[in-house]
């Protein structure tokens, strides 16, 4: 019997548990606040439960252009619901922790064993689980870390859970901010932006760089800041923040030129630090970038014989999809099944804003720059039957493929749904479909994905273009 310790309840631990109690391993996970780790409890499933509250009330603000009256004749209709943040955080609080049951009785359901506690790496082979109860001693003969991530604290910005936030500490508001600072405007920092702004705060975004999503498609990112803008929210680009700090009953952001901000409420979203240091990692010989992060290879093999990584706290992307395959490979690998290493190209992740951008494989800044040959094709959503009905205007279809072979290897879904939409364009580049191979695929009509194939048929012949209408 091959002794598995996995450090992490997360996707990449949960997830690599579960294969590896399948393939025969007896599996020890250990894990320190709940299964589900912090995509589960604090980041991904409660951001994105908010972000669906939110798409809520972005469709009441439309439905007068879809003909909808209240019964007095008014067309607001979002303004005729009050927001119950207190009601809203509680039942996101509910829904995490129903999660986070739900996988601790398939891991106990499937066998695994399961331990609350702080795991320290005495040797790659000997753990050491700190419980209530004690410390316990867990041999290894294979030891995944997927210890994960959190939130970055600028030293004069330190979060005190009732006027500054952590993206894991937003939850504890009882009520909806009056002015919310956003500091950060990557992926947390926009989305969480963006629901506010649709629950109706006041909300101002501090940027570091020239436009808000700077890692996201240049295009994509564009169309966003112009919605931002147009909702309302205030954006300062190119503004570094260096503090947040109370003043009375709010929060004054100080920026690098000397400018200051004010607020209700800040939320910090300056990025993650892993959770790495501590555990004897590097005693072990673990390489760990300046950062902190493990690096790992494409089978999630540390520098150490024996032990794997997975998750946020390596050098790899940092979703929760990720995680949860480089744990599976991690158990594939280390117990001798067949495995694949994973293409990072195959990947589409989505940022939940109004609109939603979903992406998948090769990128335009690629494309640019000379470091793939490509040609694509942009196509706007506004001439899409089915958009017209629904009353979307922003939004487009952007579609890269192969200058002589016409493989598809990358795309972009900027709209409402992006995120389930993508996963088309996702199964053509994992497996090299051709821009008529996917187009000859029928679609519903009308559909949002009829755009999808209509994308693709601009791409049979001819260079790349952009359609205007």
């Amino acid at each position: 019997m091959t002794n598995v310790v996995i450090i992490g309840g997360g996707p990449g631990g949960y997830e690599a548990a579960l294969v590896g109690q399948q393939l025969g391993g007896q599996v020890t996970l250990v894990e320190q606040r709940g299964l589900g780790g912090s995509a589960v409890l604090t980041d991904v499933v409660p951001s994105k439960t908010l972000s669906a509250v939110a798409e809520v009330m972005t469709r009441l603000r439309g439905a007068g252009e879809l003909g909808l009256r209240l019964a007095d004749g008014s067309c607001d209709l979002a303004g005729a619901i009050r927001v119950d943040m207190e009601q809203v955080h509680q039942r996101i609080r509910e829904l995490a922790q129903a999660q986070s049951e739900d996988i601790e009785r398939q891991l106990l359901a499937d066998g695994v064993r399961v331990i609350q506690g702080v795991a320290r790496c005495a040797t790659k082979s000997l753990i050491i689980a700190s419980t209530d109860h004690g410390d316990q001693v867990l041999p290894a003969d294979v030891l995944l870390v997927a210890t994960g991530a959190r939130p970055r604290e600028l030293a004069d910005a330190r979060p005190d859970g009732e006027r500054i936030f952590t993206w894991a500490q937003i939850y504890d508001m009882d009520t909806l901010p009056e002015r919310l600072i956003v500091v950060g405007s990557g992926v947390t920092g926009a989305e969480f932006a963006s629901a506010y702004r649709a629950l109706g705060v006041d909300v101002t975004l501090i940027s570091s760089r020239h436009q808000v999503l700077p890692s996201q498609d240049n295009d994509a990112a564009r169309l966003i800041q112009e919605s931002f803008e147009e909702r309302g929210i205030v954006i300062y680009n190119d503004a570094r923040a260096l503090s947040a700090r109370r003043q009375g009953d709010g929060v004054v952001v100080g920026l690098a030129d000397g400018r200051s901000v004010e607020g209700s409420h800040c939320l910090m979203a300056v990025g993650s630090i892993p959770n790495t240091a501590g555990i004897g990692l590097e005693d072990m010989g673990v390489v760990l970038t300046a950062s902190g992060h493990v690096v790992v290879d494409k089978v999630s093999r540390t520098s150490v014989r024996g032990v794997y990584a997975a998750g946020d706290c390596t050098d790899g992307f940092a979703l929760a999809s990720v995680a949860a395959m480089q744990g599976r490979i991690a158990m594939w690998h280390s117990l001798g099944d067949a495995v694949a290493p994973i293409n990072l190209k195959d990947v589409a992740s989505n940022v939940f804003t109004a609109p939603e951008i979903a992406t998948v494989g090769a990128t335009q800044a690629e494309i640019d720059s000379g470091a793939l040959n490509a040609r694509s094709v942009m196509l706007p959503l506004r001439g899409n039957a089915r958009a017209k009905m629904k009353g979307l205007t922003q939004g487009f279809i952007k579609i890269f493929c192969l200058p002589t072979t016409n493989i598809i290897v990358g795309g972009v879904v900027v709209s409402r749904w992006a995120s389930e939409l993508i996963h088309a364009l996702s199964v053509a580049v994992k497996n090299k479909l051709t821009v008529d191979q996917f187009a000859e695929s029928f679609t519903v009509y009308p559909s949002l994905t009829g755009s999808l194939a209509e994308a693709a048929r601009r791409l049979h012949v001819g260079d790349s273009e952009v359609i205007l209408y």
